[in-house]
């Protein structure tokens, strides 16, 4: 028998209090999913989830008595959050799917773990701790654990079949704790309802595309989906060759110390076209600074390794640091998976090493003047306002930003007078 009973989440004195909180008067709770798969993979565990036999209004009412706040998440489908020393734990009913159609499940709450265990989409997903500690498998999950297997619970068509979000699902999970080769199983069924996946909104395709995203290493991931045609039907803008950007990106993060950014992989795969990144930041519904982002890498020039340091503060001013930042990156992990074999490159890494550097220190000059020091100076209200300040700007930043206050209000008399 598997026993985590020694991991420090598992002592917590907040989980304990909910275990003995849930498992009297007959009632039965475990932790389940996430926080037992990662223990066992040696992984971090962040959330802690749990399912209990007790229906959810018997859950709200047990921690009001008890004094622990208790915030209704998703009770319709048997969800509580439970708040213990400021962190939540979600609480579920167990379940069986009464109705599904590929988006969204209708459930009727139960006592069956058996039942629950198969309802759920992976087996590294159903895995189950009860109070003593020890790892409930009903379904065969552990195994997949041992050998980082990502596969679905039973028939992978009628999986997915339930809620087409786990064909990426499948996938993502792969990026993050899978070995080897995907399962051919769920492979196959995932390219078979690929195209089911414009049927879901695209708020929860992206949700989970940027999970995946996110992975340390999500190159293979990847590669299965383009192999599959999912990666086509979610993001087409990727074309054939887009993803090669990828290992090269992934290697220069863990050599130079980079955070893994979604946002900068999906930069790195996809065509540097505003018009298309627009249409592309509309169509999955992506936040405004999230489609600001890929505006802004989209016009940001090629990195260009002869341009001098003031050109380039120039150029940061103008276009905004992040979209700047992001192209000399991807560049630069260009260049450093080619100077093995290039001698051209490795001089190449070097100066975009110093840009970079150099624009994420740079910090925006505030321009000294405004709208209120033009109308002051006598000029009329109107369009002509935003010109003169747009044209005293200029001279400002060809000035490489050394033009004071006092020495911009003078060329602001001279355009007024001439």
């Amino acid at each position: 028998m598997t026993n985590l009973s020694n991991e420090t989440w598992f002592t917590d004195p907040a989980l304990q209090r909910l275990f003995a909180l849930l498992n009297a008067d007959g009632g039965e709770a475990r932790v389940a999913g996430g926080a037992v798969r990662n223990s066992l993979m040696g992984l971090p565990v962040a959330d802690i989830d749990l399912a209990t036999t007790l229906p959810p209004e018997t859950v709200m009412e047990r921690a009001k008595a008890a004094g622990i706040k208790a915030v209704p998440t998703g009770i319709d489908h048997g969800t509580v959050t439970l708040v213990l020393d400021g962190k939540g734990f979600e609480v579920t009913t167990l379940r069986r799917d009464v109705e599904t159609d590929g988006r969204r499940a209708k459930v009727a709450f139960g006592e069956d773990w058996q039942e629950d265990a198969e309802r759920r989409d992976l087996t590294i997903n159903a895995l189950y701790v009860g109070a003593d500690g020890e790892v409930i498998d009903l379904i065969g999950g552990l195994p997949d654990v041992e050998t980082k297997t990502v596969r679905f619970i039973g028939d992978a068509d009628t999986r997915i079949a339930e809620d087409y979000l786990r064909v990426l699902r499948f996938f993502r999970f792969f990026a993050h704790y899978g070995g080897g080769r995907p399962d051919p199983a769920g492979l196959k069924a995932c390219s078979r309802a690929k195209d089911k996946l414009s049927t879901l909104s695209a708020e929860r395709v992206w949700a989970e595309t940027k999970k995946l995203l996110a992975a340390s290493d999500p190159g293979r991931a990847l590669l299965w989906m383009r192999q599959s045609g999912v990666l086509g039907a979610i993001l087409p803008e990727t074309e054939k060759w887009g993803i090669d950007a990828i290992p090269a990106l992934v290697a220069a993060e863990q050599a130079l110390g980079w955070e893994p950014e979604p946002m900068l992989r999906l930069a790195a795969i996809v065509p540097k076209d505003a018009e298309r990144l627009a249409a592309l930041a509309q169509r999955l519904r992506l936040s405004n600074a999230e489609a600001a982002f890929l505006d802004r890498f989209a016009r940001a020039p090629k990195p260009n390794g002869e341009v001098t340091d003031a050109a380039f503060d120039r150029e940061l001013y103008r276009l905004g640091k992040d979209g700047v930042i992001a192209s000399l990156k991807i560049d630069l992990a260009q260049a450093r998976a080619q100077a093995g074999v290039d001698p051209k490159a490795m001089t190449k890494t070097g100066r975009l090493s110093a840009l970079l550097a150099r624009a994420e220190k740079f910090e925006r000059p505030v321009f000294p003047l405004s709208g209120a020091d033009v109308l002051a100076a006598g000029l009329a209200p109107g369009p002509k306002v935003g010109e003169a300040l747009k044209q005293l700007e200029e001279t400002w930043i060809g000035s490489n930003f050394s033009f004071d206050r006092a020495k911009l209000l003078a060329r602001l008399d001279d355009l007024i007078r001439n």
